[in-house]
Protein backbone atom coordinates (compact mmCIF):
# COMPACT_ATOMS: atom_id res chain seq x y z
CA UNK A 1 0.00 0.00 0.00
CA UNK A 2 2.58 2.42 0.71
CA UNK A 3 4.49 1.65 -2.19
CA UNK A 4 1.50 1.90 -4.33
CA UNK A 5 0.88 5.91 -2.60
CA UNK A 6 4.97 6.54 -3.29
CA UNK A 7 4.23 6.08 -6.66
CA UNK A 8 1.16 7.50 -7.44
CA UNK A 9 2.51 10.85 -5.34
CA UNK A 10 5.33 10.82 -7.71
CA UNK A 11 2.98 10.41 -10.70
CA UNK A 12 1.22 13.27 -9.66
CA UNK A 13 3.79 16.07 -9.20
CA UNK A 14 5.31 15.25 -12.29
CA UNK A 15 2.15 15.94 -13.85
CA UNK A 16 1.87 18.99 -12.17
CA UNK A 17 5.31 20.62 -13.22
CA UNK A 18 3.19 22.42 -16.07
CA UNK A 19 0.43 23.68 -13.93
CA UNK A 20 2.71 24.94 -11.22
CA UNK A 21 4.03 26.99 -13.95
CA UNK A 22 0.51 27.77 -15.00
CA UNK A 23 -0.27 28.60 -11.07
CA UNK A 24 3.10 30.79 -10.91
CA UNK A 25 2.31 33.02 -13.78
CA UNK A 26 -1.37 33.47 -12.66
CA UNK A 27 -0.56 34.42 -9.37
CA UNK A 28 2.37 37.15 -10.96
CA UNK A 29 0.39 38.64 -13.91
CA UNK A 30 -3.13 37.97 -12.83
CA UNK A 31 -3.92 41.65 -13.56
CA UNK A 32 -3.07 41.20 -17.37
CA UNK A 33 -2.24 37.57 -18.40
CA UNK A 34 -5.87 35.76 -17.76
CA UNK A 35 -6.90 34.23 -20.90
CA UNK A 36 -8.87 31.22 -22.54
CA UNK A 37 -6.04 28.83 -23.14
CA UNK A 38 -5.09 29.64 -19.52
CA UNK A 39 -8.34 28.85 -17.94
CA UNK A 40 -8.74 25.41 -20.03
CA UNK A 41 -5.50 24.73 -18.91
CA UNK A 42 -6.61 24.78 -15.60
CA UNK A 43 -9.80 22.99 -16.30
CA UNK A 44 -7.87 20.19 -18.11
CA UNK A 45 -6.03 19.71 -14.87
CA UNK A 46 -8.54 19.72 -12.02
CA UNK A 47 -6.88 17.23 -9.95
CA UNK A 48 -3.03 17.88 -10.41
CA UNK A 49 -4.07 21.69 -9.46
CA UNK A 50 -6.35 20.53 -6.45
CA UNK A 51 -3.59 18.52 -5.29
CA UNK A 52 -0.67 21.76 -5.68
CA UNK A 53 -3.00 23.32 -3.71
CA UNK A 54 -2.97 20.90 -0.82
CA UNK A 55 0.80 21.01 -0.27
CA UNK A 56 0.39 24.83 -0.76
CA UNK A 57 -2.18 24.72 2.24
CA UNK A 58 -0.15 22.58 4.30
CA UNK A 59 3.02 24.43 4.27
CA UNK A 60 1.08 27.47 4.94
CA UNK A 61 -0.95 26.21 7.90
CA UNK A 62 2.47 24.58 9.39
CA UNK A 63 3.89 27.88 8.76
CA UNK A 64 1.04 29.63 10.65
CA UNK A 65 1.03 26.96 13.51
CA UNK A 66 4.28 27.50 14.51
CA UNK A 67 4.44 31.31 14.15
CA UNK A 68 0.99 32.55 15.69
CA UNK A 69 -0.19 29.51 17.49
CA UNK A 70 -2.32 30.18 21.07
CA UNK A 71 0.15 29.64 23.91
CA UNK A 72 -0.53 27.26 26.59
CA UNK A 73 -2.93 28.42 29.23
CA UNK A 74 -0.36 29.36 32.41
CA UNK A 75 -1.11 31.51 35.72
CA UNK A 76 1.04 34.08 33.57
CA UNK A 77 -1.49 34.22 30.86
CA UNK A 78 -4.05 34.64 32.89
CA UNK A 79 -6.47 37.80 33.08
CA UNK A 80 -3.89 40.10 35.53
CA UNK A 81 -7.20 41.18 37.35
CA UNK A 82 -8.24 37.65 38.79
CA UNK A 83 -4.52 37.44 39.49
CA UNK A 84 -4.54 40.65 41.32
CA UNK A 85 -7.91 39.58 43.28
CA UNK A 86 -7.32 37.97 47.19
CA UNK A 87 -10.27 36.79 49.22
CA UNK A 88 -9.07 35.80 52.32
CA UNK A 89 -12.08 34.16 54.43
CA UNK A 90 -11.61 31.55 52.25
CA UNK A 91 -7.67 31.67 52.03
CA UNK A 92 -4.49 29.77 53.20
CA UNK A 93 -5.43 29.16 56.45
CA UNK A 94 -8.74 27.55 55.44
CA UNK A 95 -7.05 25.53 53.01
CA UNK A 96 -4.88 23.99 55.61
CA UNK A 97 -7.87 23.28 58.01
CA UNK A 98 -9.67 21.17 55.04
CA UNK A 99 -6.35 19.07 55.03
CA UNK A 100 -6.34 18.61 59.03
CA UNK A 101 -9.82 17.59 58.44
CA UNK A 102 -9.04 15.56 55.51
CA UNK A 103 -6.23 13.83 58.38
CA UNK A 104 -8.27 13.55 60.75
CA UNK A 105 -11.45 11.50 58.94
CA UNK A 106 -8.20 9.24 57.43
CA UNK A 107 -5.95 8.80 60.71
CA UNK A 108 -8.45 9.22 64.00
CA UNK A 109 -6.12 10.67 66.38
CA UNK A 110 -3.19 12.13 64.70
CA UNK A 111 -3.74 15.56 65.40
CA UNK A 112 -3.64 17.33 69.23
CA UNK A 113 -7.76 18.00 68.47
CA UNK A 114 -10.40 16.05 67.31
CA UNK A 115 -12.27 18.39 65.09
CA UNK A 116 -12.12 21.63 63.14
CA UNK A 117 -13.45 24.52 64.86
CA UNK A 118 -14.70 26.78 61.55
CA UNK A 119 -14.84 30.65 63.12
CA UNK A 120 -13.63 31.97 59.60
CA UNK A 121 -16.42 32.70 57.98
CA UNK A 122 -20.04 33.87 58.34
CA UNK A 123 -21.70 30.76 57.71
CA UNK A 124 -24.27 29.69 60.70
CA UNK A 125 -25.92 26.48 59.93
CA UNK A 126 -22.78 24.76 59.07
CA UNK A 127 -22.01 24.91 62.66
CA UNK A 128 -25.10 23.97 63.90
CA UNK A 129 -27.88 26.98 63.71
CA UNK A 130 -31.06 25.45 62.72
CA UNK A 131 -33.31 26.90 59.74
CA UNK A 132 -36.33 29.08 60.80
CA UNK A 133 -39.19 26.88 60.83
CA UNK A 134 -41.80 29.07 59.03
CA UNK A 135 -39.31 30.23 56.21
CA UNK A 136 -38.48 26.24 55.32
CA UNK A 137 -42.30 25.23 55.50
CA UNK A 138 -43.24 27.96 53.01
CA UNK A 139 -40.08 26.93 50.82
CA UNK A 140 -41.29 22.81 51.03
CA UNK A 141 -44.65 24.09 49.89
CA UNK A 142 -43.87 26.33 47.32
CA UNK A 143 -41.49 23.96 46.01
CA UNK A 144 -43.82 21.35 45.60
CA UNK A 145 -47.34 22.33 45.35
CA UNK A 146 -48.97 19.38 44.65
CA UNK A 147 -49.15 18.57 48.34
CA UNK A 148 -50.99 21.84 49.36
CA UNK A 149 -54.06 20.34 48.24
CA UNK A 150 -53.70 16.65 50.01
CA UNK A 151 -55.07 16.34 53.35
CA UNK A 152 -51.68 15.27 55.34
CA UNK A 153 -50.02 18.67 54.64
CA UNK A 154 -53.07 19.94 57.00
CA UNK A 155 -51.64 18.07 60.04
CA UNK A 156 -47.76 18.67 59.16
CA UNK A 157 -47.76 22.59 58.51
CA UNK A 158 -48.93 25.24 60.28
CA UNK A 159 -51.73 27.45 58.52
CA UNK A 160 -50.19 30.53 57.97
CA UNK A 161 -47.05 28.86 56.04
CA UNK A 162 -50.15 27.11 53.55
CA UNK A 163 -51.80 30.38 53.13
CA UNK A 164 -48.83 31.68 52.22
CA UNK A 165 -46.77 29.50 50.17
CA UNK A 166 -50.61 29.68 48.16
CA UNK A 167 -49.74 34.01 47.78
CA UNK A 168 -46.84 32.98 46.35
CA UNK A 169 -47.15 30.81 44.21
CA UNK A 170 -50.13 32.98 42.66
CA UNK A 171 -47.53 35.64 42.08
CA UNK A 172 -45.22 33.31 39.97
CA UNK A 173 -46.44 32.62 36.69
CA UNK A 174 -47.27 29.12 36.16
CA UNK A 175 -46.91 28.60 40.00
CA UNK A 176 -43.37 27.11 38.81
CA UNK A 177 -40.89 27.71 40.95
CA UNK A 178 -38.16 26.36 38.59
CA UNK A 179 -38.58 29.08 36.03
CA UNK A 180 -37.04 31.97 35.06
CA UNK A 181 -38.47 35.31 36.66
CA UNK A 182 -38.63 38.67 35.83
CA UNK A 183 -35.30 40.36 35.81
CA UNK A 184 -35.50 41.99 38.76
CA UNK A 185 -37.48 39.60 40.76
CA UNK A 186 -40.96 38.22 40.76
CA UNK A 187 -42.71 41.72 41.18
CA UNK A 188 -44.74 39.72 43.83
CA UNK A 189 -42.36 39.21 45.94
CA UNK A 190 -40.78 42.52 45.10
CA UNK A 191 -43.85 44.53 46.25
CA UNK A 192 -43.41 41.99 50.11
CA UNK A 193 -40.12 43.38 50.11
CA UNK A 194 -40.54 46.74 49.47
CA UNK A 195 -43.65 46.85 52.46
CA UNK A 196 -41.13 45.29 54.76
CA UNK A 197 -38.90 48.09 53.37
CA UNK A 198 -41.32 50.83 54.33
CA UNK A 199 -42.23 49.32 57.92
CA UNK A 200 -39.01 48.98 58.67
CA UNK A 201 -38.27 52.72 57.68
CA UNK A 202 -41.58 54.73 57.77
CA UNK A 203 -41.03 55.86 54.67
CA UNK A 204 -42.07 55.00 51.20
CA UNK A 205 -40.31 51.94 49.14
CA UNK A 206 -41.39 51.24 45.56
CA UNK A 207 -41.08 47.74 44.10
CA UNK A 208 -39.62 48.89 41.24
CA UNK A 209 -35.95 49.98 43.17
CA UNK A 210 -35.95 46.28 44.12
CA UNK A 211 -33.50 44.31 42.59
CA UNK A 212 -33.42 40.64 43.63
CA UNK A 213 -29.53 39.10 43.43
CA UNK A 214 -28.25 35.68 44.27
CA UNK A 215 -27.06 37.33 47.95
CA UNK A 216 -25.82 40.11 48.44
CA UNK A 217 -22.55 39.21 46.96
CA UNK A 218 -23.62 39.61 43.29
CA UNK A 219 -25.50 43.13 43.60
CA UNK A 220 -21.48 44.62 44.79
CA UNK A 221 -20.15 42.89 41.87
CA UNK A 222 -23.48 44.69 39.37
CA UNK A 223 -22.81 48.01 41.22
CA UNK A 224 -18.66 47.66 40.96
CA UNK A 225 -19.25 46.31 37.12
CA UNK A 226 -20.83 49.38 36.67
CA UNK A 227 -19.11 52.41 38.18
CA UNK A 228 -15.53 51.02 37.12
CA UNK A 229 -14.22 52.30 34.17
CA UNK A 230 -10.45 51.78 34.79
CA UNK A 231 -8.15 51.96 37.30
CA UNK A 232 -8.81 55.58 37.59
CA UNK A 233 -11.88 54.92 39.16
CA UNK A 234 -11.41 54.70 43.14
CA UNK A 235 -14.07 52.97 45.57
CA UNK A 236 -14.03 54.13 49.32
CA UNK A 237 -13.71 51.54 51.03
CA UNK A 238 -13.30 50.97 55.07
CA UNK A 239 -10.10 49.72 56.39
CA UNK A 240 -10.63 47.02 57.76
CA UNK A 241 -13.08 45.98 55.15
CA UNK A 242 -14.82 42.52 53.82
CA UNK A 243 -12.55 41.23 51.27
CA UNK A 244 -15.45 41.08 48.22
CA UNK A 245 -15.13 44.81 48.49
CA UNK A 246 -11.32 44.32 47.42
CA UNK A 247 -11.79 41.69 45.16
CA UNK A 248 -14.32 43.12 43.88
CA UNK A 249 -12.60 46.27 42.61
CA UNK A 250 -9.64 44.42 41.56
CA UNK A 251 -11.81 42.29 39.60
CA UNK A 252 -13.01 45.41 37.82
CA UNK A 253 -9.94 47.12 37.01
CA UNK A 254 -10.48 49.71 39.68
CA UNK A 255 -8.40 51.56 42.60
CA UNK A 256 -9.48 50.67 46.24
CA UNK A 257 -9.36 53.95 47.98
CA UNK A 258 -8.85 53.25 52.07
CA UNK A 259 -10.47 55.31 54.84
CA UNK A 260 -9.22 53.77 58.42
CA UNK A 261 -11.63 52.93 60.84
CA UNK A 262 -10.44 54.27 64.40
CA UNK A 263 -10.11 51.33 66.70
CA UNK A 264 -9.85 53.57 69.54
CA UNK A 265 -12.94 54.87 69.42
CA UNK A 266 -14.86 51.64 68.83
CA UNK A 267 -13.71 51.81 65.02
CA UNK A 268 -15.39 54.74 64.48
CA UNK A 269 -15.86 56.09 60.86
CA UNK A 270 -14.54 59.62 60.95
CA UNK A 271 -15.60 62.39 58.14
CA UNK A 272 -11.84 63.81 58.95
CA UNK A 273 -10.10 60.92 57.76
CA UNK A 274 -13.00 60.59 54.70
CA UNK A 275 -12.29 64.43 53.94
CA UNK A 276 -8.22 63.30 53.71
CA UNK A 277 -8.02 59.98 51.95
CA UNK A 278 -10.70 61.55 49.07
CA UNK A 279 -8.20 64.82 48.66
CA UNK A 280 -5.00 62.45 48.56
CA UNK A 281 -6.92 60.17 45.56
CA UNK A 282 -7.92 62.64 44.00
CA UNK A 283 -4.22 64.57 44.11
CA UNK A 284 -3.24 60.73 42.35
CA UNK A 285 -5.73 61.80 39.48
CA UNK A 286 -8.00 59.26 41.08
CA UNK A 287 -12.15 59.68 40.54
CA UNK A 288 -13.73 58.58 43.40
CA UNK A 289 -17.28 57.06 42.16
CA UNK A 290 -18.72 55.74 45.45
CA UNK A 291 -18.43 55.29 49.24
CA UNK A 292 -18.87 51.44 50.89
CA UNK A 293 -20.01 51.70 54.46
CA UNK A 294 -20.20 48.64 56.23
CA UNK A 295 -23.00 48.99 59.08
CA UNK A 296 -23.05 47.01 61.40
CA UNK A 297 -19.62 46.34 60.54
CA UNK A 298 -17.57 43.30 59.04
CA UNK A 299 -14.99 42.60 60.63
CA UNK A 300 -15.00 44.77 63.28
CA UNK A 301 -18.62 44.46 64.73
CA UNK A 302 -19.54 48.07 65.67
CA UNK A 303 -23.11 49.89 64.57
CA UNK A 304 -22.99 53.19 63.89
CA UNK A 305 -24.83 55.98 65.53
CA UNK A 306 -27.31 57.81 63.40
CA UNK A 307 -26.00 61.36 63.89
CA UNK A 308 -22.73 59.54 62.49
CA UNK A 309 -25.05 57.83 59.92
CA UNK A 310 -26.47 61.90 58.68
CA UNK A 311 -22.74 62.79 58.32
CA UNK A 312 -21.61 60.26 56.23
CA UNK A 313 -25.10 61.26 53.99
CA UNK A 314 -23.90 64.88 53.90
CA UNK A 315 -20.38 63.95 52.88
CA UNK A 316 -21.41 62.02 50.04
CA UNK A 317 -23.89 64.28 48.93
CA UNK A 318 -21.42 67.15 48.69
CA UNK A 319 -18.66 65.29 47.03
CA UNK A 320 -20.90 63.44 44.66
CA UNK A 321 -20.64 59.70 45.56
CA UNK A 322 -22.88 56.96 45.27
CA UNK A 323 -23.70 55.56 48.99
CA UNK A 324 -22.79 51.96 48.74
CA UNK A 325 -24.91 50.46 51.86
CA UNK A 326 -23.74 46.88 53.10
CA UNK A 327 -26.93 46.67 55.47
CA UNK A 328 -26.90 42.60 55.83
CA UNK A 329 -26.36 42.01 59.31
CA UNK A 330 -29.31 44.70 60.42
CA UNK A 331 -30.87 41.94 62.49
CA UNK A 332 -27.71 41.39 64.39
CA UNK A 333 -27.50 43.84 67.11
CA UNK A 334 -26.24 42.90 70.62
CA UNK A 335 -26.01 45.57 72.91
CA UNK A 336 -29.33 47.91 74.12
CA UNK A 337 -27.72 51.14 73.82
CA UNK A 338 -27.63 50.88 69.94
CA UNK A 339 -29.97 50.31 67.05
CA UNK A 340 -29.96 49.53 63.32
CA UNK A 341 -30.80 52.93 61.19
CA UNK A 342 -30.83 52.00 57.70
CA UNK A 343 -28.75 54.77 55.27
CA UNK A 344 -32.18 55.16 53.47
CA UNK A 345 -34.15 56.32 56.49
CA UNK A 346 -31.63 58.11 57.82
CA UNK A 347 -31.54 60.04 54.07
CA UNK A 348 -35.41 60.51 54.13
CA UNK A 349 -34.83 61.94 57.95
CA UNK A 350 -32.99 64.36 56.43
CA UNK A 351 -35.16 65.69 53.88
CA UNK A 352 -33.16 64.08 50.57
CA UNK A 353 -35.85 62.43 48.60
CA UNK A 354 -35.35 59.80 45.80
CA UNK A 355 -33.80 61.96 43.40
CA UNK A 356 -31.29 63.82 45.78
CA UNK A 357 -28.51 60.95 46.44
CA UNK A 358 -27.63 58.38 44.39
CA UNK A 359 -28.12 55.40 47.30
CA UNK A 360 -27.55 51.40 47.11
CA UNK A 361 -28.76 49.41 50.11
CA UNK A 362 -27.48 45.27 50.29
CA UNK A 363 -29.55 43.13 52.11
CA UNK A 364 -28.86 39.45 52.41
CA UNK A 365 -30.54 36.19 53.47
CA UNK A 366 -27.53 34.99 54.50
CA UNK A 367 -27.01 36.33 57.91
CA UNK A 368 -28.97 38.11 60.78
CA UNK A 369 -30.74 35.06 62.64
CA UNK A 370 -32.05 33.06 59.54
CA UNK A 371 -28.57 31.93 58.71
CA UNK A 372 -29.58 30.87 55.36
CA UNK A 373 -26.16 31.18 53.30
CA UNK A 374 -26.31 28.41 50.68
CA UNK A 375 -30.05 29.36 49.70
CA UNK A 376 -28.76 32.05 47.80
CA UNK A 377 -31.06 35.08 48.25
CA UNK A 378 -30.63 38.49 48.71
CA UNK A 379 -31.40 41.95 46.99
CA UNK A 380 -30.46 45.77 46.35
CA UNK A 381 -32.56 48.87 46.37
CA UNK A 382 -31.60 51.16 43.99
CA UNK A 383 -32.38 55.01 44.21
CA UNK A 384 -31.30 58.41 43.44
CA UNK A 385 -30.16 57.79 39.67
CA UNK A 386 -31.54 58.69 36.71
CA UNK A 387 -33.73 56.78 34.26
CA UNK A 388 -30.90 56.60 31.61
CA UNK A 389 -28.85 54.76 34.47
CA UNK A 390 -31.58 52.52 35.32
CA UNK A 391 -31.78 51.23 32.27
CA UNK A 392 -28.34 49.81 32.55
CA UNK A 393 -28.08 48.94 35.82
CA UNK A 394 -31.42 46.47 34.25
CA UNK A 395 -29.70 45.63 31.52
CA UNK A 396 -27.11 44.52 33.72
CA UNK A 397 -29.81 42.51 36.09
CA UNK A 398 -30.96 41.16 32.60
CA UNK A 399 -27.51 39.71 31.58
CA UNK A 400 -27.83 37.45 34.16
CA UNK A 401 -31.83 36.07 33.47
CA UNK A 402 -32.68 36.01 37.10
CA UNK A 403 -31.38 35.41 40.60
CA UNK A 404 -32.91 31.42 41.94
CA UNK A 405 -36.73 31.54 42.88
CA UNK A 406 -35.76 29.97 46.12
CA UNK A 407 -33.78 32.73 47.05
CA UNK A 408 -36.43 35.15 46.32
CA UNK A 409 -38.79 33.24 48.37
CA UNK A 410 -36.53 33.38 51.00
CA UNK A 411 -35.65 37.57 50.97
CA UNK A 412 -39.35 38.28 50.63
CA UNK A 413 -40.03 36.35 53.98
CA UNK A 414 -37.40 37.78 55.68
CA UNK A 415 -38.80 41.37 55.28
CA UNK A 416 -42.09 40.08 56.09
CA UNK A 417 -42.32 36.79 59.01
CA UNK A 418 -45.38 35.99 60.96
CA UNK A 419 -47.35 38.83 62.93
CA UNK A 420 -48.73 38.64 65.95
CA UNK A 421 -52.24 36.67 65.36
CA UNK A 422 -50.91 34.34 62.85
CA UNK A 423 -50.08 30.45 63.72
CA UNK A 424 -46.72 30.57 63.55
CA UNK A 425 -45.90 33.93 65.13
CA UNK A 426 -44.63 32.68 68.80
CA UNK A 427 -42.46 29.66 67.53
CA UNK A 428 -41.18 31.75 65.05
CA UNK A 429 -40.56 34.92 67.29
CA UNK A 430 -39.09 32.29 69.52
CA UNK A 431 -36.43 30.72 67.51
CA UNK A 432 -36.07 34.30 66.63
CA UNK A 433 -35.17 35.27 70.10
CA UNK A 434 -33.23 32.48 70.82
CA UNK A 435 -30.78 32.69 68.17
CA UNK A 436 -30.10 36.45 68.35
CA UNK A 437 -29.83 35.63 72.38
CA UNK A 438 -27.62 33.23 72.17
CA UNK A 439 -25.12 34.96 69.61
CA UNK A 440 -25.26 38.02 72.18
CA UNK A 441 -24.10 35.82 74.61
CA UNK A 442 -21.16 33.97 72.80
CA UNK A 443 -20.35 37.53 71.64
CA UNK A 444 -19.75 38.87 75.19
CA UNK A 445 -17.72 35.39 76.27
CA UNK A 446 -15.32 35.47 73.60
CA UNK A 447 -15.20 39.12 73.53
CA UNK A 448 -14.06 38.85 77.50
CA UNK A 449 -11.82 35.64 76.48
CA UNK A 450 -9.69 37.35 74.24
CA UNK A 451 -9.46 40.78 76.33
CA UNK A 452 -7.89 38.58 79.18
CA UNK A 453 -4.88 37.40 76.87
CA UNK A 454 -1.79 39.10 77.45
CA UNK A 455 -1.35 41.78 74.39
CA UNK A 456 -4.60 41.04 73.21
CA UNK A 457 -7.49 43.96 73.25
CA UNK A 458 -10.43 43.45 71.82
CA UNK A 459 -13.61 46.02 71.46
CA UNK A 460 -17.20 45.51 72.47
CA UNK A 461 -19.21 43.02 69.43
CA UNK A 462 -22.33 45.40 69.19
CA UNK A 463 -23.40 43.71 66.14
CA UNK A 464 -22.67 41.46 62.90
CA UNK A 465 -21.41 38.35 63.93
CA UNK A 466 -17.39 38.67 64.39
CA UNK A 467 -14.86 39.71 66.59
CA UNK A 468 -11.73 41.42 65.27
CA UNK A 469 -9.26 41.39 68.13
CA UNK A 470 -5.96 42.96 68.42
CA UNK A 471 -3.04 41.30 68.93
CA UNK A 472 0.39 43.00 70.68
CA UNK A 473 3.23 40.14 68.94
CA UNK A 474 6.72 40.11 70.50
CA UNK A 475 9.60 40.74 68.24
CA UNK A 476 10.42 37.38 68.13
CA UNK A 477 7.37 36.20 66.78
CA UNK A 478 7.44 38.72 64.24
CA UNK A 479 11.26 37.53 62.70
CA UNK A 480 9.97 33.92 63.03
CA UNK A 481 7.12 34.99 60.53
CA UNK A 482 9.50 36.73 58.26
CA UNK A 483 11.65 33.74 57.96
CA UNK A 484 8.60 31.73 57.32
CA UNK A 485 7.53 34.51 55.04
CA UNK A 486 4.30 34.93 56.29
CA UNK A 487 2.55 38.23 57.72
CA UNK A 488 3.20 37.99 61.66
CA UNK A 489 -0.58 37.30 61.89
CA UNK A 490 -0.96 35.10 59.33
CA UNK A 491 1.61 32.98 61.25
CA UNK A 492 0.07 33.40 64.39
CA UNK A 493 -2.89 31.77 62.63
CA UNK A 494 -1.07 29.34 61.38
CA UNK A 495 0.19 27.96 64.44
CA UNK A 496 -3.50 28.14 66.37
CA UNK A 497 -4.68 26.16 63.74
CA UNK A 498 -2.20 23.41 64.06
CA UNK A 499 -2.08 23.07 67.89
CA UNK A 500 -5.55 23.63 68.02
CA UNK A 501 -7.96 23.36 65.47
CA UNK A 502 -9.30 26.68 65.48
CA UNK A 503 -10.06 28.19 61.92
CA UNK A 504 -9.74 32.59 62.10
CA UNK A 505 -8.97 35.08 59.71
CA UNK A 506 -5.54 36.91 59.62
CA UNK A 507 -6.16 40.23 59.66
CA UNK A 508 -4.00 40.82 56.89
CA UNK A 509 -7.02 39.53 54.62
CA UNK A 510 -9.07 42.75 55.62
CA UNK A 511 -6.53 45.47 55.94
CA UNK A 512 -5.21 47.47 59.01
CA UNK A 513 -2.95 50.15 60.12
CA UNK A 514 0.55 49.57 58.93
CA UNK A 515 2.22 47.89 61.81
CA UNK A 516 -0.80 46.57 63.45
CA UNK A 517 -1.84 42.79 63.83
CA UNK A 518 -5.65 40.90 63.88
CA UNK A 519 -7.47 38.47 63.41
CA UNK A 520 -11.44 37.77 62.87
CA UNK A 521 -12.87 35.30 64.55
CA UNK A 522 -16.86 34.52 64.02
CA UNK A 523 -19.22 34.15 66.85
CA UNK A 524 -21.16 31.27 65.50
CA UNK A 525 -19.59 28.09 66.64
CA UNK A 526 -22.40 26.10 68.91
CA UNK A 527 -23.09 27.81 72.48
CA UNK A 528 -21.74 24.77 73.99
CA UNK A 529 -18.22 24.21 72.15
CA UNK A 530 -17.18 27.86 73.38
CA UNK A 531 -16.33 27.29 76.65
CA UNK A 532 -13.54 24.67 75.11
CA UNK A 533 -12.44 27.21 72.21
CA UNK A 534 -11.66 29.97 74.95
CA UNK A 535 -10.07 26.89 77.07
CA UNK A 536 -8.00 26.19 73.31
CA UNK A 537 -7.19 29.50 72.44
CA UNK A 538 -5.91 30.60 75.97
CA UNK A 539 -3.60 27.80 76.27
CA UNK A 540 -2.44 27.77 72.91
CA UNK A 541 -1.92 32.13 73.61
CA UNK A 542 0.19 31.83 76.43
CA UNK A 543 2.30 29.02 74.86
CA UNK A 544 2.55 30.97 72.14
CA UNK A 545 3.69 34.12 74.37
CA UNK A 546 6.40 32.06 76.06
CA UNK A 547 8.02 30.35 73.61
CA UNK A 548 8.78 33.70 71.21
CA UNK A 549 9.03 36.17 74.73
CA UNK A 550 11.53 39.11 74.34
Amino acid sequence: MRKFVAQRTKSLLKNTSTTSSLLFNHYSHQSSSLNSRYYNNINNNNYTSRFARFFTSINDTTSMASDKSTPPVTVESLNPKVLKCEYAVRGEIVSLAQKLQQDLLANPGSQPFEEILYCNIGNPQSLGQQPITFFREVLALCDHPTILDKSETQGLFSADSIERAWQILDQIPGRATGAYSHSQGVKGLRDSIAAGIEARDGFPADPNDIFLTDGASPAVHMMMQLLIRSESDGIFCPIPQYPLYSASIALHGGTLVPYYLNEETGWGLEISELKKQLETARQKGITVRALVVINPGNPTGQVLAEDNQGDIVEFCKKEGLVLLADEVYQENIYVPEKQFHSFKKVARSMGYGDKDIPLVSFQSVSKGYYGECGKRGGYMEVTGFTPEVREQIYKVASVNLCSNISGQILASLVMSPPKVGDESYESYFAEKDGILQSLARRAKTLEDALNNLEGVTCNKAEGAMYLFPHIRLPNKAIQAAEAAKKAPDAFYASRLLNATGIVVVPGSGFGQVPGTWHFRCTILPQEEKIPAIVTRLTEFHQKFMDEFRD
